[in-house]
Protein backbone atom coordinates (compact mmCIF):
# COMPACT_ATOMS: atom_id res chain seq x y z
CA UNK A 1 0.00 0.00 0.00
CA UNK A 2 2.65 2.32 1.01
CA UNK A 3 4.31 1.32 -2.14
CA UNK A 4 1.33 1.93 -4.57
CA UNK A 5 1.11 5.22 -2.22
CA UNK A 6 4.80 6.20 -3.38
CA UNK A 7 4.16 5.38 -7.04
CA UNK A 8 0.85 7.42 -6.17
CA UNK A 9 2.67 9.96 -5.46
CA UNK A 10 5.57 9.91 -8.10
CA UNK A 11 2.99 9.42 -10.85
CA UNK A 12 1.21 12.33 -8.78
CA UNK A 13 4.08 14.32 -9.31
CA UNK A 14 4.05 13.66 -12.88
CA UNK A 15 0.50 14.94 -13.45
CA UNK A 16 0.25 18.76 -13.60
CA UNK A 17 -0.46 19.57 -9.93
CA UNK A 18 -3.57 21.67 -9.77
CA UNK A 19 -5.17 19.01 -11.69
CA UNK A 20 -4.55 15.79 -9.91
CA UNK A 21 -4.14 17.56 -6.02
CA UNK A 22 -7.80 18.55 -6.93
CA UNK A 23 -8.85 15.76 -8.29
CA UNK A 24 -7.83 13.67 -5.52
CA UNK A 25 -8.73 16.06 -2.83
CA UNK A 26 -12.49 16.18 -4.29
CA UNK A 27 -12.25 12.39 -4.04
CA UNK A 28 -11.11 11.85 -0.54
CA UNK A 29 -13.93 14.71 -0.01
CA UNK A 30 -16.83 12.66 -1.59
CA UNK A 31 -15.40 9.32 0.69
CA UNK A 32 -15.47 11.20 3.73
CA UNK A 33 -19.31 12.45 3.29
CA UNK A 34 -20.22 8.75 2.00
CA UNK A 35 -17.96 7.19 4.50
CA UNK A 36 -16.43 4.82 2.19
CA UNK A 37 -14.45 1.93 4.01
CA UNK A 38 -10.49 2.46 4.27
CA UNK A 39 -10.30 -1.37 1.72
CA UNK A 40 -12.61 0.08 -0.84
CA UNK A 41 -10.53 3.27 -0.81
CA UNK A 42 -6.95 1.18 -1.31
CA UNK A 43 -8.88 -1.03 -3.90
CA UNK A 44 -10.61 2.30 -5.85
CA UNK A 45 -6.64 3.83 -5.19
CA UNK A 46 -5.07 0.56 -6.84
CA UNK A 47 -7.24 0.88 -9.71
CA UNK A 48 -6.61 4.30 -10.10
CA UNK A 49 -2.69 3.65 -10.58
CA UNK A 50 -3.40 0.64 -12.91
CA UNK A 51 -5.58 2.44 -15.28
CA UNK A 52 -2.46 5.42 -15.06
CA UNK A 53 0.01 2.55 -15.78
CA UNK A 54 -1.81 1.84 -18.43
CA UNK A 55 -2.30 5.38 -19.95
CA UNK A 56 1.36 6.03 -19.46
CA UNK A 57 2.50 2.52 -21.09
CA UNK A 58 0.25 3.55 -24.35
CA UNK A 59 1.75 6.21 -24.36
CA UNK A 60 5.71 5.17 -23.88
CA UNK A 61 4.77 2.58 -27.10
CA UNK A 62 3.45 5.04 -29.05
CA UNK A 63 6.58 7.06 -28.61
CA UNK A 64 8.26 4.14 -29.01
CA UNK A 65 6.97 3.65 -32.40
CA UNK A 66 7.40 6.64 -33.56
CA UNK A 67 11.25 6.69 -32.46
CA UNK A 68 11.32 3.12 -34.35
CA UNK A 69 9.39 4.62 -37.37
CA UNK A 70 11.76 8.11 -37.36
CA UNK A 71 15.17 4.93 -36.95
CA UNK A 72 13.75 3.82 -40.23
CA UNK A 73 13.04 7.05 -41.89
CA UNK A 74 16.49 8.20 -41.43
CA UNK A 75 18.05 4.74 -42.31
CA UNK A 76 15.80 4.37 -45.32
CA UNK A 77 16.66 8.15 -46.28
CA UNK A 78 20.65 7.35 -45.83
CA UNK A 79 20.60 4.21 -47.47
CA UNK A 80 18.45 6.34 -50.73
CA UNK A 81 20.61 8.82 -50.63
CA UNK A 82 24.02 6.31 -50.37
CA UNK A 83 22.34 4.47 -53.61
CA UNK A 84 21.53 7.97 -55.31
CA UNK A 85 25.23 8.58 -55.13
CA UNK A 86 26.15 5.34 -56.07
CA UNK A 87 23.85 4.96 -59.42
CA UNK A 88 24.95 8.80 -59.95
CA UNK A 89 28.61 8.12 -59.70
CA UNK A 90 29.49 10.64 -56.94
CA UNK A 91 31.77 10.40 -53.97
CA UNK A 92 29.42 12.93 -52.11
CA UNK A 93 27.13 15.98 -52.10
CA UNK A 94 27.81 19.14 -50.40
CA UNK A 95 24.46 19.89 -48.97
CA UNK A 96 24.48 16.68 -46.40
CA UNK A 97 25.79 17.02 -42.93
CA UNK A 98 29.44 15.20 -42.32
CA UNK A 99 28.11 14.71 -38.62
CA UNK A 100 24.15 14.18 -37.83
CA UNK A 101 23.51 15.82 -34.81
CA UNK A 102 20.44 16.45 -32.19
CA UNK A 103 17.44 14.28 -32.35
CA UNK A 104 15.78 11.68 -34.88
CA UNK A 105 13.24 14.48 -36.26
CA UNK A 106 16.60 16.98 -36.65
CA UNK A 107 18.78 14.72 -38.11
CA UNK A 108 15.41 13.12 -40.61
CA UNK A 109 14.83 17.13 -41.66
CA UNK A 110 18.63 17.89 -41.91
CA UNK A 111 19.14 14.66 -44.94
CA UNK A 112 15.55 15.65 -46.59
CA UNK A 113 16.85 18.56 -48.65
CA UNK A 114 19.91 16.83 -49.69
CA UNK A 115 17.59 13.39 -50.69
CA UNK A 116 15.27 15.77 -52.80
CA UNK A 117 18.09 17.22 -54.62
CA UNK A 118 19.65 13.96 -55.35
CA UNK A 119 16.09 12.64 -56.57
CA UNK A 120 15.95 15.55 -58.91
CA UNK A 121 19.03 15.19 -60.56
CA UNK A 122 18.67 11.29 -60.76
CA UNK A 123 15.43 12.05 -62.68
CA UNK A 124 17.33 14.92 -65.10
CA UNK A 125 20.20 12.27 -65.21
CA UNK A 126 17.68 9.13 -66.10
CA UNK A 127 16.08 11.37 -68.74
CA UNK A 128 19.35 12.47 -70.23
CA UNK A 129 20.00 8.24 -70.48
CA UNK A 130 16.44 7.68 -71.59
CA UNK A 131 17.11 10.89 -74.63
CA UNK A 132 20.71 9.09 -75.82
CA UNK A 133 19.07 5.62 -75.84
CA UNK A 134 16.01 6.58 -77.54
CA UNK A 135 18.33 8.25 -79.97
CA UNK A 136 20.99 5.21 -80.14
CA UNK A 137 18.16 2.89 -80.71
CA UNK A 138 16.40 4.84 -83.59
CA UNK A 139 19.46 5.53 -85.44
CA UNK A 140 21.17 1.70 -84.75
CA UNK A 141 17.66 0.71 -86.10
CA UNK A 142 18.00 3.14 -89.07
CA UNK A 143 21.27 1.46 -89.67
CA UNK A 144 20.37 -2.31 -88.86
CA UNK A 145 17.06 -1.88 -90.99
CA UNK A 146 14.60 -2.71 -87.87
CA UNK A 147 11.57 -1.41 -86.57
CA UNK A 148 11.65 1.39 -84.30
CA UNK A 149 9.12 0.05 -81.76
CA UNK A 150 11.28 -1.32 -79.72
CA UNK A 151 10.77 -0.13 -75.58
CA UNK A 152 13.74 1.70 -74.63
CA UNK A 153 15.43 0.30 -70.96
CA UNK A 154 17.35 2.14 -68.90
CA UNK A 155 20.13 0.77 -66.23
CA UNK A 156 18.63 2.96 -63.30
CA UNK A 157 22.15 0.94 -61.26
CA UNK A 158 24.24 2.88 -63.49
CA UNK A 159 23.48 6.44 -64.20
CA UNK A 160 26.83 8.03 -63.82
CA UNK A 161 28.39 10.98 -65.89
CA UNK A 162 31.01 8.15 -67.57
CA UNK A 163 28.48 5.72 -69.21
CA UNK A 164 26.33 8.75 -70.11
CA UNK A 165 29.80 10.06 -72.19
CA UNK A 166 29.61 6.33 -73.27
CA UNK A 167 26.28 6.67 -74.52
CA UNK A 168 26.91 9.97 -75.98
CA UNK A 169 29.81 8.63 -77.71
CA UNK A 170 28.04 6.02 -79.24
CA UNK A 171 25.75 8.45 -80.35
CA UNK A 172 27.83 10.50 -82.01
CA UNK A 173 29.59 7.49 -83.79
CA UNK A 174 26.35 6.26 -85.19
CA UNK A 175 25.58 10.04 -86.27
CA UNK A 176 28.66 10.24 -88.20
CA UNK A 177 28.06 6.46 -89.71
CA UNK A 178 24.55 7.66 -90.55
CA UNK A 179 25.98 10.41 -92.11
CA UNK A 180 28.03 8.79 -94.01
CA UNK A 181 25.14 6.70 -94.93
CA UNK A 182 23.39 8.88 -96.47
CA UNK A 183 26.48 10.59 -98.31
CA UNK A 184 26.68 6.89 -99.97
CA UNK A 185 23.00 6.59 -100.53
CA UNK A 186 23.03 9.92 -102.48
CA UNK A 187 26.02 9.39 -104.30
CA UNK A 188 24.56 5.90 -105.70
CA UNK A 189 21.52 7.40 -105.99
CA UNK A 190 23.34 10.40 -108.53
CA UNK A 191 25.13 7.15 -110.62
CA UNK A 192 21.74 5.76 -110.83
CA UNK A 193 20.06 8.60 -112.38
CA UNK A 194 23.16 9.79 -114.71
CA UNK A 195 23.43 6.63 -115.78
CA UNK A 196 19.58 5.91 -116.02
CA UNK A 197 19.04 9.07 -117.97
CA UNK A 198 22.54 8.22 -120.23
CA UNK A 199 20.71 4.76 -121.59
CA UNK A 200 16.93 6.49 -121.76
CA UNK A 201 15.60 4.92 -118.41
CA UNK A 202 13.52 6.31 -115.86
CA UNK A 203 15.67 6.85 -112.54
CA UNK A 204 12.68 7.06 -110.49
CA UNK A 205 11.72 3.41 -111.44
CA UNK A 206 15.08 2.17 -111.42
CA UNK A 207 15.39 3.53 -107.68
CA UNK A 208 11.68 2.36 -106.66
CA UNK A 209 12.92 -1.00 -107.69
CA UNK A 210 15.87 -1.25 -104.90
CA UNK A 211 12.94 0.87 -101.95
CA UNK A 212 10.13 2.86 -102.05
CA UNK A 213 12.12 5.37 -99.36
CA UNK A 214 15.37 5.96 -102.27
CA UNK A 215 12.40 8.36 -104.05
CA UNK A 216 12.78 12.04 -104.29
CA UNK A 217 8.99 12.60 -103.31
CA UNK A 218 8.74 9.80 -100.92
CA UNK A 219 6.57 10.30 -97.70
CA UNK A 220 8.50 12.18 -94.65
CA UNK A 221 7.26 9.75 -92.57
CA UNK A 222 8.62 7.02 -94.31
CA UNK A 223 12.34 7.43 -92.79
CA UNK A 224 15.10 6.63 -95.73
CA UNK A 225 16.38 3.17 -95.32
CA UNK A 226 20.08 3.14 -94.85
CA UNK A 227 20.76 -0.67 -93.77
CA UNK A 228 23.55 -2.73 -95.00
CA UNK A 229 21.17 -4.75 -97.48
CA UNK A 230 19.63 -1.24 -98.90
CA UNK A 231 23.73 -0.24 -99.63
CA UNK A 232 24.26 -3.69 -101.42
CA UNK A 233 21.48 -3.68 -103.32
CA UNK A 234 22.19 0.15 -104.60
CA UNK A 235 25.65 -0.70 -105.22
CA UNK A 236 24.87 -3.80 -107.07
CA UNK A 237 22.42 -1.97 -109.46
CA UNK A 238 25.15 0.87 -110.04
CA UNK A 239 27.64 -2.25 -110.95
CA UNK A 240 24.55 -3.46 -113.35
CA UNK A 241 24.17 -0.31 -114.78
CA UNK A 242 27.92 0.80 -115.27
CA UNK A 243 28.29 -3.03 -117.09
CA UNK A 244 25.03 -2.22 -118.85
CA UNK A 245 26.64 1.27 -120.02
CA UNK A 246 30.16 -0.37 -120.83
CA UNK A 247 28.53 -2.76 -122.68
CA UNK A 248 26.20 -0.04 -124.87
CA UNK A 249 29.23 2.12 -125.22
CA UNK A 250 31.05 -0.98 -126.60
CA UNK A 251 28.97 -2.06 -128.53
CA UNK A 252 27.95 2.00 -129.88
CA UNK A 253 31.71 2.20 -130.72
CA UNK A 254 32.12 -1.28 -132.37
CA UNK A 255 28.83 -0.34 -134.07
CA UNK A 256 29.98 2.83 -135.51
CA UNK A 257 33.69 1.29 -136.29
CA UNK A 258 31.55 -0.74 -138.32
CA UNK A 259 29.21 1.58 -139.98
CA UNK A 260 32.32 3.89 -140.80
CA UNK A 261 34.21 1.07 -142.42
CA UNK A 262 31.04 -0.07 -144.34
CA UNK A 263 30.42 3.21 -145.92
CA UNK A 264 33.84 3.68 -146.66
CA UNK A 265 33.72 0.74 -148.64
CA UNK A 266 30.14 0.66 -150.45
CA UNK A 267 31.67 4.83 -150.90
CA UNK A 268 28.14 6.03 -149.03
CA UNK A 269 26.65 9.37 -149.43
CA UNK A 270 26.51 11.96 -146.88
CA UNK A 271 23.13 11.93 -147.40
CA UNK A 272 22.50 8.27 -146.35
CA UNK A 273 25.39 8.89 -143.61
CA UNK A 274 23.51 12.29 -142.11
CA UNK A 275 21.07 10.04 -139.81
CA UNK A 276 24.07 8.53 -137.99
CA UNK A 277 26.26 11.35 -137.96
CA UNK A 278 26.44 12.01 -134.39
CA UNK A 279 28.16 8.17 -134.17
CA UNK A 280 31.50 9.86 -134.36
CA UNK A 281 30.76 12.52 -131.81
CA UNK A 282 29.98 9.83 -129.28
CA UNK A 283 33.13 8.24 -130.53
CA UNK A 284 34.91 11.20 -129.42
CA UNK A 285 33.30 12.01 -125.95
CA UNK A 286 32.99 8.80 -124.61
CA UNK A 287 36.93 8.68 -123.77
CA UNK A 288 36.36 11.59 -121.30
CA UNK A 289 32.75 10.34 -120.29
CA UNK A 290 30.86 13.14 -121.65
CA UNK A 291 27.72 11.64 -122.77
CA UNK A 292 24.80 13.23 -122.75
CA UNK A 293 21.14 12.13 -121.75
CA UNK A 294 19.76 9.40 -124.19
CA UNK A 295 23.25 8.50 -125.50
CA UNK A 296 22.93 4.93 -125.34
CA UNK A 297 19.30 5.04 -125.66
CA UNK A 298 18.39 0.96 -126.56
CA UNK A 299 16.53 2.06 -129.80
CA UNK A 300 19.12 4.06 -131.26
CA UNK A 301 22.06 1.42 -131.01
CA UNK A 302 19.10 -1.23 -132.07
CA UNK A 303 18.46 1.49 -134.95
CA UNK A 304 21.98 1.82 -135.79
CA UNK A 305 22.84 -1.97 -135.28
CA UNK A 306 19.77 -2.80 -138.10
CA UNK A 307 21.89 -0.36 -140.52
CA UNK A 308 25.41 -1.96 -139.74
CA UNK A 309 23.29 -5.34 -140.69
CA UNK A 310 21.50 -4.15 -143.88
CA UNK A 311 24.54 -2.54 -145.22
CA UNK A 312 26.72 -6.07 -144.33
CA UNK A 313 24.06 -7.88 -146.21
CA UNK A 314 24.96 -5.15 -149.01
CA UNK A 315 28.49 -5.48 -148.46
CA UNK A 316 28.55 -9.39 -148.52
CA UNK A 317 26.46 -9.16 -152.17
CA UNK A 318 29.23 -6.50 -153.12
CA UNK A 319 32.14 -8.84 -151.80
CA UNK A 320 30.49 -11.57 -152.96
CA UNK A 321 30.25 -9.70 -156.90
CA UNK A 322 34.08 -8.51 -156.84
CA UNK A 323 35.09 -12.23 -155.40
CA UNK A 324 33.48 -13.96 -158.11
CA UNK A 325 35.46 -11.21 -160.67
CA UNK A 326 38.73 -12.05 -158.86
CA UNK A 327 38.32 -15.90 -159.30
CA UNK A 328 37.27 -15.45 -162.90
CA UNK A 329 40.74 -13.79 -163.18
CA UNK A 330 42.22 -16.40 -162.02
CA UNK A 331 40.08 -18.94 -164.11
CA UNK A 332 41.10 -16.90 -167.18
CA UNK A 333 44.65 -17.07 -166.59
CA UNK A 334 44.63 -20.87 -165.82
CA UNK A 335 42.72 -21.29 -168.81
CA UNK A 336 45.02 -19.04 -171.29
CA UNK A 337 48.56 -21.24 -169.70
CA UNK A 338 46.20 -24.54 -169.59
CA UNK A 339 47.06 -25.04 -165.60
CA UNK A 340 44.41 -26.21 -162.93
CA UNK A 341 42.71 -23.69 -160.84
CA UNK A 342 45.14 -23.35 -157.71
CA UNK A 343 43.61 -22.62 -154.22
CA UNK A 344 40.31 -24.17 -154.89
CA UNK A 345 39.48 -25.11 -151.49
CA UNK A 346 40.21 -22.01 -150.28
CA UNK A 347 38.18 -20.26 -152.97
CA UNK A 348 35.34 -22.59 -151.26
CA UNK A 349 35.79 -21.66 -147.48
CA UNK A 350 36.12 -17.95 -148.40
CA UNK A 351 33.22 -17.86 -150.44
CA UNK A 352 31.11 -19.68 -147.67
CA UNK A 353 32.71 -17.23 -145.37
CA UNK A 354 31.14 -14.17 -147.27
CA UNK A 355 27.82 -16.05 -147.27
CA UNK A 356 28.61 -16.39 -143.25
CA UNK A 357 29.54 -12.13 -143.13
CA UNK A 358 32.92 -13.01 -141.49
CA UNK A 359 35.04 -12.04 -143.57
CA UNK A 360 36.69 -8.68 -143.82
CA UNK A 361 37.08 -6.83 -147.19
CA UNK A 362 40.82 -5.74 -146.71
CA UNK A 363 41.39 -9.35 -145.80
CA UNK A 364 39.63 -10.76 -149.15
CA UNK A 365 41.11 -8.11 -151.22
CA UNK A 366 44.38 -9.11 -149.82
CA UNK A 367 43.27 -12.84 -150.32
CA UNK A 368 42.43 -13.03 -153.91
CA UNK A 369 45.41 -10.41 -154.97
CA UNK A 370 47.95 -12.94 -153.57
CA UNK A 371 45.74 -15.66 -155.17
CA UNK A 372 45.91 -14.16 -158.65
CA UNK A 373 49.57 -12.75 -158.10
CA UNK A 374 50.92 -16.16 -157.37
CA UNK A 375 48.87 -17.56 -160.16
CA UNK A 376 50.27 -14.86 -162.73
CA UNK A 377 53.45 -15.83 -161.55
CA UNK A 378 53.60 -19.69 -162.27
CA UNK A 379 51.83 -18.58 -165.58
CA UNK A 380 54.87 -16.61 -166.44
CA UNK A 381 57.36 -19.60 -164.54
CA UNK A 382 55.03 -21.80 -167.47
CA UNK A 383 55.05 -19.32 -170.60
CA UNK A 384 58.46 -20.41 -171.74
CA UNK A 385 57.49 -24.56 -171.75
CA UNK A 386 53.40 -23.39 -172.86
CA UNK A 387 54.97 -21.28 -176.49
CA UNK A 388 57.32 -24.84 -177.11
CA UNK A 389 53.87 -26.54 -176.39
CA UNK A 390 52.03 -25.33 -178.64
CA UNK A 391 54.61 -25.43 -181.14
CA UNK A 392 54.83 -28.94 -180.31
CA UNK A 393 50.93 -29.13 -180.94
CA UNK A 394 51.26 -26.80 -183.95
CA UNK A 395 54.51 -29.43 -185.48
CA UNK A 396 51.90 -32.69 -184.77
CA UNK A 397 49.27 -30.78 -186.63
CA UNK A 398 51.81 -30.17 -189.82
CA UNK A 399 52.69 -33.68 -189.64
CA UNK A 400 49.58 -35.14 -189.18
CA UNK A 401 48.75 -32.94 -192.16
CA UNK A 402 51.90 -34.48 -194.04
CA UNK A 403 50.34 -38.04 -193.71
CA UNK A 404 47.30 -37.47 -194.91
CA UNK A 405 49.05 -35.96 -198.02
CA UNK A 406 50.88 -38.51 -198.64
CA UNK A 407 48.11 -40.82 -198.46
CA UNK A 408 46.26 -38.63 -200.71
CA UNK A 409 46.68 -40.81 -204.41
CA UNK A 410 45.70 -37.36 -206.32
CA UNK A 411 48.71 -35.19 -204.73
CA UNK A 412 50.65 -35.49 -208.47
CA UNK A 413 47.93 -34.55 -210.45
CA UNK A 414 47.77 -31.75 -212.25
CA UNK A 415 45.49 -29.23 -210.40
CA UNK A 416 44.37 -25.91 -209.51
CA UNK A 417 46.37 -25.14 -206.49
CA UNK A 418 48.29 -28.68 -206.45
CA UNK A 419 52.03 -26.53 -206.27
CA UNK A 420 50.94 -24.60 -202.94
CA UNK A 421 50.72 -28.45 -201.15
CA UNK A 422 53.66 -29.51 -202.46
CA UNK A 423 55.22 -26.48 -200.80
CA UNK A 424 53.17 -26.74 -197.92
CA UNK A 425 54.12 -30.49 -197.60
CA UNK A 426 57.83 -29.52 -197.93
CA UNK A 427 57.71 -27.04 -194.90
CA UNK A 428 55.95 -29.41 -192.81
CA UNK A 429 58.17 -32.32 -193.38
CA UNK A 430 60.98 -29.77 -192.35
CA UNK A 431 59.21 -29.21 -189.87
CA UNK A 432 58.07 -33.07 -188.70
CA UNK A 433 61.38 -33.74 -188.91
CA UNK A 434 62.15 -31.10 -186.15
CA UNK A 435 59.67 -32.47 -183.60
CA UNK A 436 61.73 -35.06 -181.70
CA UNK A 437 64.27 -32.49 -180.83
CA UNK A 438 61.67 -30.37 -179.59
CA UNK A 439 60.46 -33.27 -177.21
CA UNK A 440 63.49 -33.93 -175.80
CA UNK A 441 63.89 -29.91 -175.58
CA UNK A 442 60.42 -29.99 -173.64
CA UNK A 443 60.98 -32.32 -171.41
CA UNK A 444 64.72 -31.22 -170.61
CA UNK A 445 62.58 -27.95 -169.11
CA UNK A 446 59.63 -29.41 -167.68
CA UNK A 447 61.69 -32.02 -165.86
CA UNK A 448 64.10 -28.65 -164.56
CA UNK A 449 60.33 -26.64 -163.97
CA UNK A 450 59.26 -29.95 -161.91
CA UNK A 451 62.52 -29.94 -159.56
CA UNK A 452 62.31 -26.66 -159.03
CA UNK A 453 58.60 -25.92 -158.27
CA UNK A 454 58.80 -29.53 -156.53
CA UNK A 455 55.10 -30.51 -158.24
CA UNK A 456 54.23 -32.07 -161.51
CA UNK A 457 53.56 -29.99 -164.90
CA UNK A 458 49.64 -30.33 -165.93
CA UNK A 459 48.28 -29.29 -168.97
CA UNK A 460 44.63 -29.58 -169.24
CA UNK A 461 44.82 -31.49 -166.26
CA UNK A 462 47.00 -34.12 -167.89
CA UNK A 463 50.78 -34.49 -166.66
CA UNK A 464 52.71 -33.29 -169.65
CA UNK A 465 55.88 -35.35 -168.87
CA UNK A 466 54.57 -38.33 -168.68
CA UNK A 467 52.83 -37.20 -172.38
CA UNK A 468 55.73 -36.52 -174.35
CA UNK A 469 57.37 -39.67 -172.81
CA UNK A 470 54.49 -41.58 -174.07
CA UNK A 471 55.09 -39.60 -177.52
CA UNK A 472 58.68 -40.25 -177.85
CA UNK A 473 57.95 -43.88 -177.12
CA UNK A 474 55.45 -43.51 -179.94
CA UNK A 475 58.11 -42.01 -182.30
CA UNK A 476 60.48 -44.65 -181.43
CA UNK A 477 58.00 -47.83 -182.20
CA UNK A 478 56.95 -45.75 -185.26
CA UNK A 479 60.10 -45.70 -186.40
CA UNK A 480 60.68 -49.02 -185.91
CA UNK A 481 57.97 -49.97 -187.26
CA UNK A 482 59.14 -47.89 -190.85
CA UNK A 483 62.16 -49.89 -190.49
CA UNK A 484 60.39 -53.30 -190.47
CA UNK A 485 58.13 -51.99 -193.36
CA UNK A 486 61.19 -51.25 -195.48
CA UNK A 487 63.06 -54.31 -194.90
CA UNK A 488 59.75 -56.18 -196.09
CA UNK A 489 58.68 -53.65 -198.90
CA UNK A 490 62.95 -54.52 -200.15
CA UNK A 491 62.04 -58.73 -200.13
CA UNK A 492 58.69 -57.72 -201.76
CA UNK A 493 60.30 -55.97 -204.35
CA UNK A 494 62.96 -59.31 -205.34
CA UNK A 495 60.15 -61.15 -205.03
CA UNK A 496 58.54 -59.42 -208.03
CA UNK A 497 61.79 -59.26 -209.51
CA UNK A 498 62.25 -62.75 -209.37
CA UNK A 499 58.63 -63.41 -210.67
CA UNK A 500 59.28 -60.59 -213.87
CA UNK A 501 62.33 -62.86 -214.51
CA UNK A 502 61.52 -65.90 -214.51
CA UNK A 503 58.57 -65.22 -216.77
CA UNK A 504 60.63 -63.23 -219.12
CA UNK A 505 63.07 -66.66 -218.82
CA UNK A 506 60.35 -69.29 -220.19
CA UNK A 507 60.55 -70.22 -223.74
CA UNK A 508 58.43 -68.89 -226.16
CA UNK A 509 55.63 -71.27 -227.55
CA UNK A 510 53.37 -70.33 -230.73
CA UNK A 511 50.25 -70.87 -228.84
CA UNK A 512 51.60 -69.12 -225.69
CA UNK A 513 53.11 -66.22 -227.48
CA UNK A 514 52.38 -63.09 -225.55
CA UNK A 515 51.19 -59.64 -226.70
CA UNK A 516 52.31 -56.44 -226.37
CA UNK A 517 49.09 -55.84 -224.73
CA UNK A 518 49.06 -58.92 -222.10
CA UNK A 519 52.91 -57.44 -221.14
CA UNK A 520 51.58 -54.26 -220.51
CA UNK A 521 49.07 -55.09 -218.53
CA UNK A 522 51.27 -57.36 -216.62
CA UNK A 523 53.49 -54.18 -215.94
CA UNK A 524 50.48 -52.01 -215.02
CA UNK A 525 49.70 -54.72 -212.51
CA UNK A 526 52.98 -54.84 -211.70
CA UNK A 527 52.67 -50.80 -211.10
CA UNK A 528 49.65 -51.45 -209.41
CA UNK A 529 50.51 -53.76 -207.11
CA UNK A 530 53.96 -51.83 -206.31
CA UNK A 531 51.48 -48.86 -205.27
CA UNK A 532 49.46 -51.70 -203.21
CA UNK A 533 52.49 -52.72 -201.28
CA UNK A 534 53.36 -49.04 -200.61
CA UNK A 535 50.27 -48.17 -199.71
CA UNK A 536 50.42 -51.76 -197.36
CA UNK A 537 53.77 -50.20 -195.67
CA UNK A 538 52.21 -46.93 -195.31
CA UNK A 539 49.17 -48.97 -192.95
CA UNK A 540 51.34 -49.13 -190.08
CA UNK A 541 52.31 -45.58 -190.03
CA UNK A 542 48.61 -44.63 -190.53
CA UNK A 543 48.02 -46.81 -186.82
CA UNK A 544 50.80 -45.23 -185.40
CA UNK A 545 49.52 -42.05 -186.43
CA UNK A 546 46.36 -42.58 -184.34
CA UNK A 547 47.50 -43.42 -181.30
CA UNK A 548 49.49 -40.54 -181.53
CA UNK A 549 46.58 -38.24 -182.37
CA UNK A 550 45.18 -40.09 -179.10
CA UNK A 551 47.53 -37.88 -177.30
CA UNK A 552 47.41 -34.80 -179.31
CA UNK A 553 42.88 -34.52 -179.41
CA UNK A 554 43.53 -34.95 -174.93
CA UNK A 555 45.93 -31.92 -175.48
CA UNK A 556 44.02 -29.76 -177.90
CA UNK A 557 40.65 -30.34 -175.57
CA UNK A 558 39.09 -33.38 -177.80
CA UNK A 559 38.19 -30.58 -180.25
CA UNK A 560 35.59 -31.33 -183.14
CA UNK A 561 38.65 -30.47 -185.35
CA UNK A 562 40.68 -33.44 -184.27
CA UNK A 563 37.57 -35.71 -183.73
CA UNK A 564 36.79 -35.27 -187.86
CA UNK A 565 41.01 -35.78 -188.82
CA UNK A 566 40.90 -38.70 -186.51
CA UNK A 567 37.48 -39.98 -188.51
CA UNK A 568 38.95 -39.37 -192.02
CA UNK A 569 42.39 -41.12 -190.71
CA UNK A 570 40.40 -44.54 -189.77
CA UNK A 571 38.69 -44.09 -193.31
CA UNK A 572 41.55 -44.13 -194.89
CA UNK A 573 43.61 -46.69 -192.92
CA UNK A 574 40.25 -49.39 -193.99
CA UNK A 575 40.80 -48.26 -197.70
CA UNK A 576 44.37 -48.95 -197.20
CA UNK A 577 43.92 -51.75 -195.36
CA UNK A 578 41.76 -53.01 -198.26
CA UNK A 579 44.00 -52.26 -200.90
CA UNK A 580 46.64 -54.59 -199.05
CA UNK A 581 44.27 -57.68 -199.23
CA UNK A 582 43.66 -56.78 -203.03
CA UNK A 583 47.40 -56.78 -203.34
CA UNK A 584 48.50 -59.69 -202.15
CA UNK A 585 45.77 -61.71 -203.55
CA UNK A 586 47.12 -60.41 -206.73
CA UNK A 587 51.00 -61.31 -205.64
CA UNK A 588 49.73 -64.36 -205.01
CA UNK A 589 48.27 -65.23 -207.95
CA UNK A 590 51.04 -63.58 -209.81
Amino acid sequence: MGSLRTAGTAQRLALPESSSTYLLQELKMIWDEVGQEENERERILEELEQECQEVYRRKVNSANMLRIQLHQSLAESEAEFTNLLLSLGERSFPGRPEKMNGTLKEQLNSITPALQEMQMKKEARLKQFTEVQTEVQRIASEIAGRSENEVVTVNEDDLSLKKLEEHQSELQRLKREKGDRLCKVEEYKVLICNFAKIMGMDPSNVLASVHPSLLIGANEQQKKNISDDILNKLNTMVQQLKEEKNHRLEKLHSLGKALTNLWNILDTTMEERQPYGQINIFSLTSANGMLGPGSLRLEKIQQIESEVHRLDQLKASKMKELFIKKKAEIEEICKISHMDVPYQTEMDNIMELIMSGDVDHDNLLKTMDGYIYKTKEEATSRKEIMDKVEKWITSCDEERWLEEYSRDERRYSVSRGAHRHLKRAERARIIANKIPGLVELLIEKTEIWEHGRKKIFYYDELPLLEMLKQYMLTLKEKEEERCRQRENKKVQTQLVKRNENSFISRPNTGCSRPSSRGFNTSHRSTSFSSHRVSSVDQQPISDNSAEKDMHIRKVRDRSMQSKVGNNRSCTVHDEDKTSGVSTKQGLSSI
